[in-house]
């Protein structure tokens, strides 16, 4: 990458850090808050799912939104829903204006996420672009280790307190934003895209594109994991009586692994083997954490597994990334979003599901995490397969 290129990655990294990151912070003292408002862990579902709800609503539109309007704007727009989010969840203990604040956070991730996606997209080559959406993803990683640990330390001087540095920090990233970074997106004389696209519409018309099947697996994968994220506290308590500090150790182990992989090694990775054998290794490695997961017989054991299920999908996200994107041509915002939009709803059915499975049998959520990932490896061998037939026709041709 050229300087210029760096610096601007560097700009989208400190974004995305501190837009996870700011959130992170309150994970830690969440269930206490919750419980000092007199609510519980169906409260902090729909808080989940909420959020997830709201992005996947606005994400076709925001993706829209990124390609007529611009990059900088979408991310700092993103930014600012992000920052009003966190300010309401400091000032109020309704926990109804806390269901409000989780759909303005959503609104703000589905503006943020697919715009700074394109911008990578615009400021690199094809060569480049598995780097540049590994780069990204770290950074999401790296806020999901900080945000937790500082969220731990902050709750010393008050339940309330992360809160408000949350909002602060958030803050801080928009000015920031609105000081440094430029748009990136080269204008096309003449051109003004025209969308009155319902989300139904879009859905369908995702059905067609060539990143469809990436899409899925997007979906898949979120769903996957937020059905473990959601119930995995509650699991290692109730199975192996893990304390807090536990917890807090096997998110922060997890999210460093993903830091690691994703710096260092997805590049490597994907230039020497490609995205195909890819996805077809790490969604093995994905379902096979998930069956480990039934047979777990202490704290230890079900932290490796953790471990290799977050191996696998730190990896596959950046590749998906990058595979939509280079599937998608001059329709970046557009595959963003909805890339946006099927990891949100994997995001709303994960947690939904998972819950609901887990308080019939509590494995039950880590079985359909394990079946829906052997169904999707299926399908994604039989696309490749497609894909390689068509090719060769086209070369015979």
């Amino acid at each position: 990458m050229t300087k210029d290129q760096r610096k601007k990655m560097i700009i989208l990294m400190i974004n995305m850090f501190i837009a996870i990151g700011s959130f992170g912070i309150i994970i830690p003292i969440l269930p206490a808050y919750l419980e000092s408002i007199n609510e519980g862990g169906k409260a902090a579902g729909l808080m989940i799912a909420i959020f997830a709800g709201a992005q996947f609503i606005f994400s076709p539109l925001a993706g829209k939104w990124t390609d007529q309007y611009g990059r900088r704007k979408m991310i700092i727009y993103g930014l600012i829903g992000l920052t009003l989010s966190m300010f309401i969840f400091y000032f109020v203990d309704s926990i109804w204006m806390l269901y409000a604040s989780r759909i303005v956070g959503g609104i703000g991730a589905a503006l943020l996420i697919p715009a700074i996606f394109a911008y990578v997209a615009d400021i690199t080559t094809m060569e480049q672009r598995a780097k540049g959406n590994s780069y990204i993803s770290a950074a999401m990683s790296l806020g999901i280790v900080v945000g937790p640990g500082i969220g731990g330390f902050l709750a010393d001087y008050g339940l309330k307190f992360p809160f408000l540095i949350s909002a602060l920090v958030s803050l801080v990233s928009v000015i920031f934003s609105m000081a440094v970074l430029k748009e990136s997106q080269q204008k096309v004389e003449g051109f003004m895209p025209v969308d009155d696209e319902t989300m139904g519409k879009k859905l369908a018309r995702s059905v067609r594109m060539p990143f469809f099947i990436p899409l899925v697996i997007t979906l898949v994968m979120s769903f996957g994991l937020m059905a473990f994220e959601s119930v995995i506290g509650l699991f290692v308590d109730n199975q192996y009586n893990a304390t807090p500090q536990e917890i807090a150790l096997m998110v922060t182990s997890t999210g460093l692994v993903s830091v690691i992989v994703q710096l260092f090694v997805v590049d490597r990775m994907v230039t020497r083997y490609g995205e195909g054998k890819i996805l077809n290794i790490f969604i093995s490695v994905a379902a096979l954490g998930f069956l480990l997961s039934l047979f777990a017989n202490s704290f230890e054991m079900f932290f490796g597994i953790s471990l290799l299920i977050f191996l696998a999908t730190s990896i596959l996200r950046p590749v998906l990334n990058t595979l939509i994107s280079k599937l998608a041509g001059n329709e970046q915002g557009f595959a963003m979003g909805m890339n946006n939009a099927y990891m949100s709803i994997g995001n709303i059915l994960g947690p939904t599901l998972a819950g609901l499975l887990y308080d019939v049998q509590i494995i039950y959520p880590f079985m359909l995490g394990l079946l829906l990932l052997m169904v999707t490896l299926l399908i994604t061998i039989l696309w490749q397969k497609n894909a390689k037939s068509k090719t060769r026709v086209k070369a015979m041709v």
